[in-house]
């Protein structure tokens, strides 16, 4: 056999005897693309002149509740880690121009809400957040341009449904939002996008959200629900979810790309909200909304994965995953 056939089999066959990556060699490949200086790529946060969160400003270390508060209250631009579990009760306001980043899969808050009210440019990445009795998880309200990227936000479904607020409320006239890579699980109501049907003249040509890349599971429901405001849903992984995307009172909506299993309304219509749908997989279920006139999202939208692809694409990647 000459050298050069000998040699072209024997690379053939490492290259077939080459490993599947494991889930968690994903990950590396993730965390070490990951920066604290990120910006979002996709999603209605790119607009209104971008979200840069605390980019530019000094960078500070937390790992007590009290460290955590006073480094996210004032305006100045600043990045803060954090670098272990906390745990503690009430709500938190993060101030503007703030990168809050946990530092490994040990940053997890538990019991207590993060709160961006009346701010903007504000950051919020791979932190756990879990069980916040009396108040949402996080809460966005009268805020503009924030990025969620890659957290993970539960409760349980053990108590009753309305023992825990919401997991993510977009509410009060909160505008340019990109929620993406985060894994949503083990809740009743989810995330809600305007938060009564009474308030219209706030909201109207507000609410401007783009949801993406996201994995949600075990939610009895608001996948997001969303009042009078614009939405791009896509990409998204839903697995036991009842009740998906509730699109209402005149909010429209561009669902693309997204896969749907064991959802009994993975897409619906409530008080005249419309959607426009393609390239999903609804499971075997029905698109119930009403059919709508936002047929392109005002900004660049990276290349949607098919349906096929996106279980595998976010599944293991969506949640806290990044390392820093």
């Amino acid at each position: 056999m000459k050298l050069s056939t000998f040699l072209s089999l024997g690379l053939s066959t490492i290259a077939l005897a080459a490993p599947t990556p494991t889930t968690e060699e994903k990950r590396g490949v993730l965390a070490k693309r990951a920066s604290v200086t990120d910006t979002p790529s996709a999603g209605f946060a790119t607009q209104n002149g971008g979200t840069t969160g605390g980019k530019g400003g000094s960078t500070t270390t937390v790992s007590t509740f009290a460290q955590f508060t006073a480094a996210v209250a004032d305006d100045t631009a600043r990045i803060v880690m954090v670098s272990g579990p906390i745990s503690s009760t009430g709500n938190v306001k993060i101030g503007s121009n703030k990168s809050i980043i946990g530092k490994s899969s040990a940053a997890k808050l538990t019991g207590f809400t993060l709160t961006v009210k009346s701010k903007k440019n504000v950051i919020i990445r791979n932190l756990s957040i879990a069980k916040v009795v009396g108040g949402d998880a996080i809460a966005v309200q009268l805020a503009q341009n924030v990025w969620i990227d890659h957290c993970d936000l539960s409760s349980d479904m053990d108590h009753d449904k309305d023992y825990y607020d919401g997991l993510l409320d977009l509410t009060h006239a909160a505008d340019f939002i990109t929620v993406s890579n985060t894994y949503f699980h083990d809740h009743w109501k989810c995330s809600l996008v305007g938060h009564s049907d009474s308030n219209a003249d706030e909201d109207t040509g507000h609410l401007r959200v783009t949801y993406h890349n996201n994995y949600w599971k075990n939610i009895n429901s608001r996948g997001p629900s969303i009042r009078f405001g614009t939405g791009h849903i896509f990409n998204n992984y839903y697995e036991n979810v009842a009740d998906g995307i509730n699109t209402r009172d005149g909010a429209q909506v561009l669902v693309q790309n997204n896969v749907f299993v064991n959802s009994k309304k993975p897409l619906y219509s409530t008080d005249d909200g419309y959607a426009v749908a393609s390239g999903n997989d609804f499971g075997g279920a029905s698109n119930e909304a009403l059919a709508g006139t936002l047929n392109t999202a005002p900004y660049t939208v990276p290349t949607l994965l098919a349906a096929s692809a996106v279980k595998d694409a976010v599944v293991g990647s969506a949640g806290a995953t990044l390392s820093f």
